[in-house]
């Protein structure tokens, strides 16, 4: 079994991760020094074994998320024109806010039929999808139902009166509940099978373009876009210069902790570092260096908003354009009270940087296998070009078919059936997403050992600060001088 770290989920499956996980102890930096006795330079090693073929894109992470992610968008939707909405809302799971343990009792008892059916929808496409990727079916099955209960007891306490009044979402509570479990237990052998963050935060992603309709990008505006742009540039350009130039670290490393800060957080640490083939431990160091700075966000940036008397559109804005995580930004815009807020917050973070994620993947291979690559490589050694198609997250994909299935489908229907169409099938569907990136926060928390960060070491630990140090006060500046006019006026 892989070590219990948190890099012991991430089976990167990109080519030429050779099947490693991010727990594998590889130093930094490859040195190749001569062992006595060694042949000259001049003379040709012997050739190392050819790698293993990659495996088909339908036999990975990526094509398994975009499946299940895109079947329950096709069922939702056909449940829908079926007439059988009542289906739909026991996929809508909600706990009453509860202070008191009847009330915890009550409010599981009135749920457990929804949660029942909620778990034999996801369990079906999951574990056949884990059995043609490679999984152990069996054990996964079994760390799953461990997986699922975990979440339902997560999502339970989340709804906690004195845990609402605190903002913090499940996602979160997630997070910490798997923290405090995975750093004083030690947890079974057939429970880690489960415990696979790409598989659920893919498939989340996938559900967040079927619940982020094209005609949101168009609400948006070009201010928008345009403030998401300028801090994913400079955030990107600061964190890489300061990784490669200031501390000397690999350029795919660089690149990883860069998107890890400026793009979508983790997803984006995964989609890059696949993207450019960084090592599985440098990904996980850019992981543990979001997660850390998405938790220190959540406090500083909505007492910071207060303290300097912002508008809620506008601390939203600033919010988006400075956390790193989706599920802890959120937290962060709904601590503030306005639904402003927390608009601006999606039009910057989800819809303004995580959209970009797979143009900035596609540029990264290019840049990997056509610059990087070819400066290490002999001049005679020609790289296949294919290899930008099979180094690309192909799970993006099914975001972006998601997310123009339901809106030809908004499109399509007349105005009632509209309405019915974006309150039940996309409140299920956001509700779905709910689940799966609790399962990943979980799984995160759960392969976390809060002792082993500080094997990060001081120098990506700094470079990433540096992007932070400069990606707070330049989305400050944009949300406050330039766009100020925009963010006020939603709500």
């Amino acid at each position: 079994m892989p070590n219990n770290t948190l890099s012991s989920s991430l089976t990167l499956d990109y080519p030429g991760a050779g099947g490693h996980t991010a727990g594998d102890t590889a130093p930094q930096e490859r040195t190749h020094q001569k062992r006595p006795g060694a042949r000259p330079d001049t003379e040709k090693p012997h050739a190392s074994p050819p790698p293993a073929a990659p495996r088909h894109w339908y036999r990975q992470e990526d094509g398994w998320a975009i499946f299940i992610g895109l079947g329950l968008v096709a069922l939702a939707s056909l449940v829908f024109l079926s007439g059988e909405q009542q289906a739909l809302k026991l996929v809508t799971v909600k706990f009453g806010s509860w202070t008191t343990p009847s009330e915890l009792g009550a409010t599981l008892g009135k749920n457990v039929p929804a949660l029942i059916y909620l778990y034999a929808l996801l369990l079906v496409p999951l574990s056949i999808g884990a059995g043609r990727i490679g999984y152990n079916v069996i054990k996964f099955s079994q760390g799953f139902l461990a997986l699922f209960l975990l979440a339902v007891a997560v999502t339970a306490l989340s709804a906690n009166s004195y845990l609402k009044a605190a903002q913090l979402e499940g996602p979160l509570v997630a997070l910490f509940v798997g923290l405090a479990i995975g750093n004083s237990v030690r947890l079974p052998a057939w429970l880690h099978e489960a415990l696979r963050t790409e598989y659920f935060v893919k498939t989340g992603i996938v559900l967040m373009g079927a619940t982020l309709p094209f005609t949101i990008i168009l609400q948006a505006g070009p201010a928008a876009i345009t403030q998401a742009l300028i801090v994913s540039f400079v955030t990107f350009g600061s964190i890489y210069f300061a990784a490669t130039r200031l501390f000397g670290l690999d350029r795919r490393f660089g690149a990883t902790l860069a998107a890890g800060g400026s793009i979508c957080g983790v997803s984006g640490a995964i989609a890059i570092g696949g993207a450019c083939r960084a090592r599985p431990q440098h990904v996980s160091m850019a992981i543990s260096l979001v997660i850390v700075w998405a938790v220190v966000m959540i406090f500083v940036l909505p007492t910071a908003a207060r303290f300097l008397g912002l508008t809620p559109g506008v601390a939203g804005a600033w919010i988006g354009t400075s956390e790193f995580a989706d599920a802890a930004g959120f937290a962060a815009a709904q601590a503030l009270g306005d639904e402003s807020a927390v608009q601006a917050f999606t039009l910057m973070k989800v819809v303004g940087r995580d959209m970009f994620v797979g143009i900035w993947a596609f540029l990264v291979a290019i840049l990997s296998v056509t610059v990087w690559e070819r400066q290490s490589r002999k001049d005679s050694e020609r790289i296949d070009r294919t290899e930008i198609w099979r180094r690309f997250p192909k799970f993006i994909i099914g975001f972006f078919i998601a997310s123009l299935l339901t809106t030809a489908a908004l499109a399509l229907l007349d105005g009632s059936s509209a309405t019915g169409y974006s309150k039940d099938v996309l409140g299920a569907l956001k509700s779905l997403r709910g689940w799966f990136f609790t399962l990943t926060f979980l799984a995160i928390g759960l392969t976390t050992r809060v002792r082993e960060l500080t094997a990060i070491g001081i120098k990506p630990f700094l470079a990433f600060a540096v992007g932070v140090a400069i990606n707070v006060p330049v989305g400050y500046f944009l949300s406050v001088h330039v766009f100020a006019d925009f963010w006020n006026a939603l709500g």
